[in-house]
């Protein structure tokens, strides 16, 4: 396949303008379309010649009749032998608006595509509306990236020259970007450079390394390390698998031994010591002290494989098909996962119906307007409705990536008695927000609630090591013997660092405590920096906060900016409006103090 670059069909020019490589007589007339553009830097009439003889596989000519009326001119860069550098484009006054400039533009891309190039960079003036549109419109025809950057400043130059920015266009185009940066700066000039495997390897599916493009090497508690060296605070959290930050001590050493040991590393769901010892501490740490009865399954590995075992547990037990989910739910990427999420996009990539779901509108959905469960309790009261009674209702007592909308506790607590007096199993998806990031180990003890099924993973491994639960009444234990399977369902490192993040952090109510008052510092900070700013609010619980921005496009920047700075936060939400932070749950204040800096000095930027 053709780097994203590339990719596209190719413009097909009117007869009568053909493309070509240009000829060293046509230096005076490429250099008169220079003059009369009246835009261009004009060059002596030698360096148009010269450029004809000695860069002419980089440059293309439009003819008309043997006349040339357009040219771009380029080079590939010798520190970057991927990247072609476009130095001039100019178009004849009477073949303006035709789109020329774009269509020699594709052909001298296409002509390159067999030597490798993967990227182009161009310099535009902040006021050059039209250039600008040109490579836009390319890099949108190309089906592919384009990232601005500071390049030079005015003081750069000896005259009134403007400010030139630097345009990149292509796949990955930030990363592209900061590479080559860091070629021109090294002591030693890199004279080549070996292809980005991630552009040339991996899918174009990957997200998170778009807006990060450091190549990370390195990690300790909130703090991750690119491979030039550079420290990055971690407010991402592995999207909340890494409660207990990067390479924690006391878990690595744990595991170091377990390993060193020869201990059991895949066991299916064989019986282990490793699994036993998990078993005993999760009922004697998390269970018995709240005064829970369930039953632990290991369905799989991920978020998404707990959430089908819990969707077709809730079936099989009440033998019913439909499921109640909620407005700008987030589940996972499986098919019965993504029947019960909300994000049209990622709902699309099924590429089949999903079915035998029915969305109803979360807490606050409506502003408060209209009563809670109204139209729930209407439709399933109506024999009319066409509605079939569902097996169970799955929730968030926060939605993470639906933009970090928080439950009431009285909202959810109604919920929990509808589900009883109808009954419908009700399953709380604590993939996220359990394991303590709202304080308590699970996100819905706050409101009271016993749920019928939990589901459990990303930080239960307590070191980013895969594994997931499902809990359940014991009188939902209604499977047969292999029903539900998976090869990694027994992965017994995640056992050992499970355990021993359960035994250090949860034994007693410390560090509940430690993280609820970071999280009231973080929601103090917010709300400081809400009441400077109109447009921007805070919402959150626990160590789970976020600013909501009235133009979602600000959160964006905000987030790039944070990047800049060397801070790393991710945006949520259906229109991506939410700055969401997810910091360790070990991050000391001191660290949260100089990430907050940076995301306040942020949004001054965007805001003011």
């Amino acid at each position: 396949m053709k780097p994203a670059l590339l990719r596209g069909t190719p413009l097909t020019a009117p007869d009568a303008v053909k493309f070509r490589k240009p000829q060293i007589s046509d230096g005076v007339r490429l250099w008169e379309i220079a003059r009369d553009s009246r835009v261009l830097d004009l060059n002596s009439s030698y360096s148009y010649v010269l450029w004809c003889r000695d860069f002419a596989a980089t440059t293309v000519v439009s003819d008309i009749d043997g006349r040339a009326v357009g040219f771009v001119t380029g080079y590939i860069r010798q520190d970057a032998p991927r990247t072609l550098f476009v130095w001039q484009v100019a178009v004849d006054a009477d073949q303006r608006g035709k789109g020329l400039a774009g269509r020699m533009l594709m052909e001298l891309l296409d002509r390159l595509e067999p030597q490798g190039i993967t990227h182009l960079e161009t310099t535009i003036s902040p006021d050059n509306e039209a250039s600008i549109a040109t490579f836009t419109s390319l890099a949108r025809k190309r089906g592919t990236d384009i990232v601005k950057s500071d390049l030079f400043a005015p003081n750069d130059f000896p005259d009134s020259h403007e400010a030139e920015e630097l345009y990149t266009v292509g796949p990955d185009a930030s990363r592209n970007y900061e590479r080559n940066k860091q070629n021109m700066t090294e002591k030693n000039t890199v004279t080549t450079e070996k292809p980005d495997v991630f552009e040339t390897v991996e899918s174009g599916v990957r997200s998170y390394s778009r807006q990060w493009p450091a190549v990370f090497t390195t990690a300790k508690n909130s703090v991750i390390t690119d491979e030039n060296g550079n420290d990055y605070l971690d407010f991402f959290g592995g999207a909340g698998a890494l409660n207990y930050g990067h390479n924690n001590d006391m878990i690595k050493s744990a595991l170091v031994d377990y390993i060193t040991s020869d201990g059991i590393t895949h066991g299916l769901d064989m019986s282990t010591v490793a699994k036993r010892e998990f078993l005993e501490s999760f009922k004697k740490n998390i269970l018995d002290p709240r005064g829970l009865d369930y039953k632990v399954q290991f369905p799989g590995p991920t978020g998404t494989n707990t959430v089908e075992a819990a969707l077709k547990l809730a079936r099989k037990v009440t033998g019913r098909e439909a499921i109640i989910n909620f407005t700008n739910a987030f589940h996972g990427m499986t098919l019965g996962a993504l029947s019960v999420t909300g994000n049209s996009m990622k709902r699309a990539g099924a590429g089949i119906p999903l079915v035998h779901t029915t969305p109803m509108p979360y807490d606050n959905y409506f502003g408060g307007v209209t009563e809670d469960f109204q139209w729930f309790e209407r439709v399933l009261d109506d024999s009319g409705s066409g509605f079939n009674r569902p097996a169970a209702v799955i929730v968030e007592t926060i939605q993470g990536e639906g933009g970090i909308n928080v439950a009431r506790p009285e909202w959810l607590r109604a919920l929990a008695e509808l589900c009883s007096r109808r009954e419908i199993l009700l399953i709380v998806d604590d993939v996220q927000m359990g394991c303590g990031r709202t304080g308590q180990f699970f996100s819905f003890e706050e409101a009271g609630i016993t749920p019928d099924i939990v589901t459990l993973s990303k930080s239960i491994g307590g070191y980013g090591m895969p594994l997931a639960l499902t809990l359940f009444k014991p009188e939902l234990d209604v499977w047969a013997p292999g029903e539900h399977n998976g090869t990694f369902r027994g992965f017994n490192p995640s056992f050992v660092t499970a355990k021993a993040a359960i035994d250090h952090y949860w034994s007693d109510d410390k560090f509940e405590k430690e993280t609820l008052a970071k999280g009231e510092h973080i929601q103090d900070r917010f709300m400081k920096l809400c009441a400077k700013f109109d447009g921007i609010s805070t919402r959150g619980r626990g160590m789970v906060q976020a600013l909501v921005f009235d133009d979602a496009e600000l959160a964006g920047k905000v987030s790039q900016l944070c990047y800049d700075e060397r801070l790393l936060v991710e945006t949520a939400g259906p229109k991506d409006e939410v700055v969401k932070l997810l910091p360790p749950l070990t991050t000391t204040i001191d660290e949260l103090d100089r990430g907050l800096d940076i995301i306040e000095s942020a949004v001054a930027k965007v805001l003011s």
